[in-house]
């Protein structure tokens, strides 16, 4: 049964029940802000589906007790982007946290699944796709976009009930709790250091060409955030790395340059011309990406081959060990990726160490 919260006494007054676990989830908008607007909060607890309206007064403060209550066992899937939305809206991150897709992963039922293949996969209920592009922010919210929303809460439990007995009989329930808390940390820090890693781009320019790309990168973040507009609408990449590639020789070149862009930042030219040839502090410190050549191609493939093996021998799905961006790292600075500590290590750097050139 679905419930339509709009007064923080109503979930103040069920939290006083402790429940063990709730299975969570979240509808926001992100299309034109930075920053997740939180537009609805889906919470099954017991036999009941709260939809909660986080629009209402207070309801936010409200919600922050049940994020932060660590006897409640939070089920949620692929939660990534609902934890910025509660971060930014309740100030307060769900933990402990189990989520499903990581934990289908490791389990081998396969990775990165959605929500809806895992459920017909587990429970074999097919469940409709029809207001994935709803404007939440509406109300009053229609009765197809309230059923929507209760069925991505519904089959949670069922889900956390399959994967946790197929993960146990693994041996493998600490994995899924360490990459939780993994995951929670690296959306509480909310910050990365070195975003040109992330750019494919990159590998084509030189050390002094990824440190100007690390300098705008950085620099559009900031920008990004007080603004609360998406990054792309500040400086869109392929205007990033052409800046970093070749950079004007004086700030009217740079104006210039910006006329060959409609989406260029003209207004602010001067501050990116300033970001562009002022260096950080810590760039000497970056990991460079390392150039295509063939020397490090075949050093790749051969720690992507070893992956692949450790994979399918302990009947994971590809990409749930290491990505490509985490072993180019080790490659070039021949240390263990700190996104990769913990189990992953113990499992693969015995086997990838040798093999470094």
């Amino acid at each position: 049964m679905a419930i339509w919260i709009t007064t923080p006494a109503d979930l103040q007054a069920r939290h006083a029940q402790r429940p063990t676990r709730i299975g969570l989830d979240t509808e926001f908008i992100r299309e034109r802000t930075f920053w997740p607007q939180l537009a609805l909060v889906q919470m099954a607890v017991g036999e009941e589906i709260l939809l909660i309206d986080p629009l209402a007064p207070g309801m936010a403060e409200a919600l922050a007790p049940w994020l932060t209550d660590t006897s409640i066992v939070k089920v949620m899937h692929s939660a990534s982007e609902d934890l910025v939305a509660f971060k930014h809206t309740c100030g307060a991150l769900p933990r402990p946290l189990f989520d499903t897709q990581i934990g289908a992963s490791l389990a081998g039922i396969g990775g990165g699944m959605g929500y809806q293949k895992l459920v017909q996969e587990i429970t074999g209920v097919a469940l409709a796709k029809g207001e994935t592009r709803s404007d939440w922010m509406r109300r009053p919210l229609s009765d197809s976009q309230l059923q929507y929303a209760a069925d991505d809460v519904e089959h949670l439990f069922a889900l956390h009930d399959a994967i946790s007995a197929k993960l146990e009989a693994q041996g493998r329930l600490q994995w899924l709790a360490d990459d939780g808390e993994r995951l929670l940390a690296s959306v509480a820090n909310d910050e990365d250091l070195w975003p040109h890693l992330g750019m494919r781009s990159a590998q084509f320019l030189d050390v002094a060409a990824q440190h100007r790309l690390l300098r705008l990168l950085r620099w559009r973040d900031v920008q990004a955030r007080a603004s609360d507009r998406p990054r792309s609408w500040i400086l869109d990449n392929e205007l990033a790395a052409t800046l970093a590639r070749v950079p004007p020789v004086d700030e009217a070149a740079l104006g210039r340059l910006f006329d060959q862009f409609p989406k260029a930042p003209r207004k602010l030219a001067s501050a990116v011309w300033q970001a562009l040839n002022t260096p950080l502090a810590d760039e000497a410190e970056a990991p460079r990406i390392l150039p295509a050549t063939d020397t490090n191609k075949q050093a790749l493939k051969k720690l992507q081959d070893a992956v692949a093996e450790c994979s399918r021998e302990l009947d994971l799905p590809d990409g749930v060990l290491a990505s490509r961006k985490h072993l180019e790292s080790y490659l070039e600075r021949r240390t263990w990726p700190a996104p990769l500590a913990g189990w992953r290590q113990q499992v693969l750097e015995p086997k990838l160490q040798p093999l470094l050139p």
